[in-house]
């Protein structure tokens, strides 16, 4: 009693919404038993053959994600200042629709509570990342709170799948598929999860600058400000996929909140890693040096050959994976492939989106390696399921980088 006595008010609230957060997806579905047949799902999902997407690429010109320039050159504040004054709407049409589905739930509590608090954690945040968050608060009406919640959200519930491969030259190609939504309210009518919907009108490519020249390149969902998907041209490419495990990220957020403040938030140090490192080999110790508030995949290709990894991060310990090594999963050892499963373990018999791709990269086979390639792996079902919100490819040799609205057509599972 004595030790909570000595924790300020406001921080014993934020643990509590933290708590909330990450207990939000399980609590305000009943998708298991009345949204839809729980048993019929499974066995379509556990018990079909893999049928290769071909020929996908490229997908329509519609398709294609926006590209806003982020002036690194400007005041933190005024940076998101465009992108946010057009993706407004959307912005607000998401935080609304987390709202309504929260509602009879928490019976309107949570998000007064939310904007109370969270600022407070806000301002625990490193520069520049909370004047960013403020700029973006003011620009597009929202509070503090929400876009913190916001952020947030992405450190703890993303799920992904991302694929390095290498041709027969040694090239190396990266791809990555980034799903986001799960439990976060199904429509039984349109049998589609309701955050992703909102979430694909908000999806945009980045290019920071500074001095008019790219320093790294990202795409987002407008308003986080970290970095889940990124390229740092002729340098090394970066993905995150969530890991996860019974110390998850709400254990490195309350160390955070309890005044220990030594991890990096996954998002952010992705970025910092854009910004700062000079090498592929300077992002590789970066990234399994630095400690976290949660456990995450880093997946890092270069721009030589060979030059690809899978690091397996606790929010102290790493793994690496290096390409041409194989794993219990896969025996060619041309290409990698991470989804949200340690690669020592078989993926669950419920989420297997790693043996799918496995597959489709072998049957593509080396000579042919290639983005387009990695296109049609990634538009293979159940890879590509309903929760996918963007498919993004990138080559680091030619500075290719593009990214591509997905919307899985029916049939399609859930996730």
């Amino acid at each position: 009693m004595k030790l909570f006595n000595s924790i300020p008010c406001f921080t014993l609230h934020s643990i509590s919404i933290i708590l909330v957060i990450f207990l939000l997806p399980f609590v305000i579905t009943k998708t298991w038993d009345q949204e839809f047949d729980n048993h019929s799902v499974l066995i379509q999902n556990f018990h079909e053959n893999v049928s290769c997407a071909e020929n996908e690429y490229p997908p329509s010109n519609s398709d294609m994600v926006p590209t806003y320039i982020i002036n690194l050159d400007l005041p933190p504040r005024l940076r998101w200042s465009q992108l946010m004054a057009d993706k407004k709407e959307f912005t607000l049409n998401l935080l609304q629709d987390i709202k309504n589905y929260t509602e009879s739930f928490f019976k309107g509590k949570l998000f007064p509570l939310v904007d109370k608090y969270l600022p407070l954690v806000a301002e625990t945040l490193p520069e520049p990342y909370l004047s960013e968050l403020k700029g973006i608060a003011e620009i597009a009406g929202i509070e503090l709170g929400e876009i913190t919640l916001y952020n947030i959200f992405y450190e703890v519930f993303t799920l992904c799948t991302s694929v390095i491969s290498q041709g027969a030259n040694g090239k190396i190609y990266h791809g990555r598929n980034l799903d986001f939504g799960l439990f976060l309210g199904w429509d039984v009518k349109n049998h589609t999860w309701l955050t992703t919907e909102a979430l694909r009108p908000l999806v945009v490519e980045l290019d920071f600058q500074r001095g008019g020249q790219t320093v790294y390149k990202s795409v987002n969902f407008a308003g986080y400000v970290g970095v889940l998907t990124g390229m740092k041209p002729q340098q090394f490419t970066l993905t995150l996929d969530e890991r996860f495990s019974m110390e998850g990220g709400f254990v490195g957020i309350i160390r955070w909140l309890l005044g220990d403040r030594s991890a990096n938030w996954a998002g952010f140090l992705m970025r910092d890693v854009l910004e700062k490192a000079d090498s592929y080999h300077q992002a590789l110790s970066t990234l399994t040096t630095s400690k976290l508030l949660a456990p995450v995949y880093f997946i890092l290709a270069g721009n030589a050959s060979d030059q690809g990894v899978i690091i397996t991060r606790g929010r102290i310990e790493a793994d690496v994976l290096f390409m041409g090594r194989g794993s219990v999963s896969q025996v060619s050892t041309w290409f990698l492939v991470e989804t949200n499963y340690d690669h020592w373990n078989q993926p669950p018999f419920f989420d297997d989106r790693r043996t799918p791709a496995i597959q489709c990269l072998d049957k593509m086979g080396r000579e042919t390696a290639s983005l387009s390639g990695i296109f049609n792996v990634l538009s293979t079902k159940p890879v590509f399921n309903k929760l996918t919100t963007y498919t993004c490819l990138m080559d680091v040799s030619t500075g290719q980088f593009e990214s591509w609205i997905r919307v899985c057509p029916e049939p399609c599972k859930p996730w």
